[in-house]
């Protein structure tokens, strides 16, 4: 395979399991020095040491993104270790379903704070070394939530749409400094996240089957959204600012 993060550094949150440590493996694997970060601990190590025992070079660190000091600790652990950092992957998040009347303000404010304001803080603390040569990027991963309403997750739903919006103004703002801003909207993916998005029988069920993909079963594995996640932080990608690159089989469609 080719090398297309030789010479690069990525750093990936939610690596301990999912997209984010499907995300981690493959930037190792075409050649990136990642620095992997996660809350939960045992996944973290599980990832760090899957991609150096298949040769790649990782480091991590315990890290919760909606806390600034554990991100700059571990920002700073980054460069100490890898030189740099050259790619950020904001794929850390949290969600699940649940009726109007049983969200709470604490809901509301943690999910928030961990899909959007977590990202927010994590560029902040990257973004004077995603500003040095070579020319970096973001890749923020949203949700096809983003992009439509979601009765029973109305506290996602507003998360992914503000990383959107972050990243598209982001995109704008940074584009004569060559530092790119993306973000994949993945639909159905089988996560350990996916427990948290299941049908209730109080639920009404053509407000959640209606999102279904048209082939039936069509939801995508973690490496599949890996896959456009890594393309849109390489260069094969450079002309891309500010997209939305839906990944849902067609069901927005």
């Amino acid at each position: 395979m080719a090398e297309r993060f030789a010479g690069r550094v990525a750093f990936v949150t939610g690596a301990g399991s999912g997209i984010g440590r499907a995300t981690a493996s493959l930037l190792a694997l075409e050649g990136a020095r990642v620095f992997a970060v996660d809350v939960n601990r045992d996944g973290l190590s599980e990832t760090v040491g899957s991609i150096r025992a298949a040769g790649g070079q990782a480091d991590g660190t315990h890290c919760d993104v909606t806390d600034p000091a554990s991100v700059q600790t571990a920002v700073e652990r980054t460069v100490a270790a890898f030189g740099g950092l050259n790619i950020l992957v904001n794929v850390a998040g949290i969600g699940g379903f649940l009726r109007f009347e049983e969200l709470e303000l604490a809901d509301w404010q943690r999910t928030l704070a961990v899909n959007m304001t977590g990202a927010f803080i994590t560029t902040k603390a990257a973004l004077p070394h995603l500003l040095t040569p070579p020319a970096g990027n973001v890749v923020n991963v949203a949700s096809t939530s983003a992009l439509r309403g979601v009765a029973y997750a109305p506290h996602y739903a507003a998360s992914k749409a503000g990383l959107l919006n972050l990243t598209r103004s982001l995109a704008l703002e940074f584009a004569t400094r060559d530092l790119r801003f993306n973000c994949v909207c993945p639909g159905g993916v089988r996560t350990p996240l996916g427990r948290f998005f299941i049908r209730r029988e109080d639920f009404e069920a053509h407000l959640i089957d209606y999102a279904a993909p048209p082939k039936p079963g069509n939801f995508a594995d973690p490496i599949d959204i890996a896959r456009i996640i890594a393309f849109l932080a390489s260069d094969d990608a450079r002309m891309i600012n500010g997209a939305a690159l839906t990944a849902d089989g067609g069901t927005l469609a």
